[in-house]
């Protein structure tokens, strides 16, 4: 496939450019006119760039910048820019910056006066988002989990309460005992959801409670293959116990005569109930 389109860029500019997770056919027009256009591609790995490029007969030298060297050859492409060349900032796959490289450049830039410029495109964290079935509203993207058991543990415990849609990355030679410290942090029933390979050919996008989704995992072994996103449902408060009109009226009967707190007790057991929903009732609905 072949793109000689160029523009004209007038002013030293840093493109953030995507660059797509599995499917080419997900590179934008835009993004492969940026590409053939700027003076410098700066790449997280230039050998796996360069197959990209090649696939669409784009010839921009390429520069290695990636997370062992981003801060000492970041200040060189600053340079580079403010010296009148146009970069374009790419990863191995997605937007950069989104668990990539990349953060260090365009701080100094921005820091040095030079015009920064995204493009949108290709990000596996939302477009696993979009298709998990999993509440989108409120979400937050925590990265890649750690990698010993301890600090993912620590994490799972950080999110269990928290309410919104929880989003990692994690490596399928992990995924298993990964999801064997969740089980154990969130418990079986929270609803995860995997999605691997996204755009690919064995794209797969389960959802189940953790404990099934774990059984499903571990019926074949290609489910742990592949590019992983996890996506975990949000923390949600068990739902209130109905109680019966009849323990109600009781309660509030006794009220009149004894604290709230000896008339749940005493509530509780004549109806065989929970003695706390009794008393939360209670405080709702007598005070």
């Amino acid at each position: 496939m072949t793109n000689n389109k160029t523009i004209h860029i007038e002013h030293p500019t840093l493109f953030i450019v995507p660059t797509p997770i599995g499917n080419l056919g997900d590179i934008t027009q835009r993004a492969l006119e940026i590409l053939n256009s700027v003076d410098i591609i700066a790449a997280e790995d230039t050998r796996h760039t360069g197959k990209l490029l090649s696939h669409f007969n784009i010839q921009t030298r390429t520069f290695a910048l990636h997370d062992h060297n981003e801060q000492q050859k970041a200040q060189v492409l600053v340079e580079k820019l403010l010296a009148g060349e146009s970069i374009a900032l790419v990863s191995d796959a997605g937007t950069p910056l989104i668990s990539d490289p990349g953060y260090h450049l365009v701080s100094q830039c921005r820091q040095a006066g030079v015009k920064v410029v995204p493009l949108p495109g290709a990000c596996a964290v939302i477009t696993a988002l979009s298709a998990s079935g999993l509440p989108s509203d409120r979400f937050s993207f925590e990265g890649f989990l750690p990698a010993k058991s301890k600090g993912r543990k620590d994490k799972y415990l950080e999110i269990a309460k928290v309410e919104r849609t929880c989003i990692f990355y994690e490596s399928p030679h992990r995924i298993s005992e990964s999801l064997a410290d969740m089980l154990e942090v969130l418990g079986p029933e929270r609803e995860v959801v995997l999605a691997r390979e996204l755009t690919k050919t064995f794209e797969t996008i389960q959802g189940l409670p953790l404990a099934e989704l774990i059984e499903w995992i571990e019926e074949d072994p290609n489910r742990k293959r592949g590019e992983m996103v996890l996506l975990i449902h949000g923390h949600r408060e068990p739902a209130s116990e109905t109680l019966p009109d009849e323990a109600t009226r009781t309660l509030t009967i006794l009220t009149k005569e004894l604290p709230l707190k000896k008339a749940a007790a005493m509530t509780a057991e004549i109806f065989n109930l929970k003695k706390n929903a009794l008393y939360k009732w209670g405080l709702e609905h007598l005070n």
